[in-house]
């Protein structure tokens, strides 16, 4: 337990948390987790830091290196990259090679996970889409992209048909989850929409203005469901589309929302210290 109250301003018992990416004006987690910590009464803030590729080795290992600092919260273009920065990673980030949280265990050690994927699926089953029986397109292989094709899969989807540009990075992620779902998961070249349910864009596009639209949600069957994990802008151009078109559309800050649990459980918060450091909360 802390020593006094907490009161909200920051000061030398603060600790902290970054979020790294390129860019970062788009990311929510600061909006969303620091209301969290204030009113769990917890001693701590989140960060943007935005780290171009070239430079995220030396800046992750700068950060690590940080006695206060207790987590990282990982967006684009990183999340591939960053698991290899780990001393330790999850299940989950092992099958799909990419971490989007890394914590500082009580020995020192980081360890990656990635929960993309359990909180993408917990948003769209909130929404009232369960995966369940489904057959679903997935566009990109990325680092979130992997993340949420092994949490649909584990879900239970019928038919999982993923594509991404990147055709190297595209074979390997479904050899890896074909061998924990065989026939259910395979590589396309182009999204397979004329009978899926519901459509996902794991891209960045959509993220800057001009970009072109991840797949027409013109060729999926009417009432399909088409998800898009951007978050900012919170209406995409494919969602636009989608939704003029009749289509049921699901937005990026429900993937967000849905790790919320995830990432306190994670992260220990709300939890006292048991490794000798100051505690981070007052309550739990």
């Amino acid at each position: 337990m802390t020593d006094s109250p907490y009161t909200g301003a920051i000061s030398g018992t603060t600790r902290l948390y970054a979020v790294l990416g390129d860019p970062v004006a788009q990311v929510q987690s600061p909006g969303l987790l620091n209301p969290v910590f204030a009113g769990l009464g917890i001693d701590a803030v989140l960060v943007p830091v935005q780290v171009r590729p070239g430079d995220l080795v030396e800046v992750v290992r700068g950060l690590q290196r940080v006695g206060n600092l207790d987590g990282l919260f990982v967006t684009v273009p990183h999340k591939t990259a960053v698991a290899q920065l780990a001393d330790r990673r999850s299940r989950t980030v092992e099958m799909t090679g990419s971490a989007n949280a890394l914590r500082r265990e009580p020995d020192g050690a980081w360890l990656a996970a990635n929960f993309d994927g359990s909180g993408f699926v917990a948003g769209l089953a909130g929404a009232g889409h369960s995966p369940r029986g489904r057959k679903v397109t997935l566009v990109g292989a990325g680092g979130a992209g992997s993340a949420i094709a092994a949490a649909l899969l584990t879900a239970g989807v019928d038919s999982l048909s993923v594509t991404d540009p990147d055709g190297p990075r595209l074979t390997a992620l479904v050899a890896r989850l074909a061998e924990h779902w065989p026939g259910r998961v395979r590589a396309v070249s182009e999204p397979t929409l004329h009978d899926s349910d519901i459509a996902v864009n794991a891209t960045p596009l959509g993220l800057r203005p001009g970009d072109p639209l991840p797949f027409p949600p013109g060729a999926l069957p009417p009432g399909s469901v088409v998800a898009d994990i951007i978050m900012k802008p919170r209406e995409t151009p494919l969602l636009r589309e989608a939704a003029a078109l009749g289509h049921h559309v699901h937005h990026g800050m429900h993937m967000l929302t849905g790790q919320v649990d995830a990432y306190r459980t994670f992260f220990g918060l709300g939890v006292p210290r048991t490794d000798g450091r100051r505690a981070r909360a007052t309550s739990s």
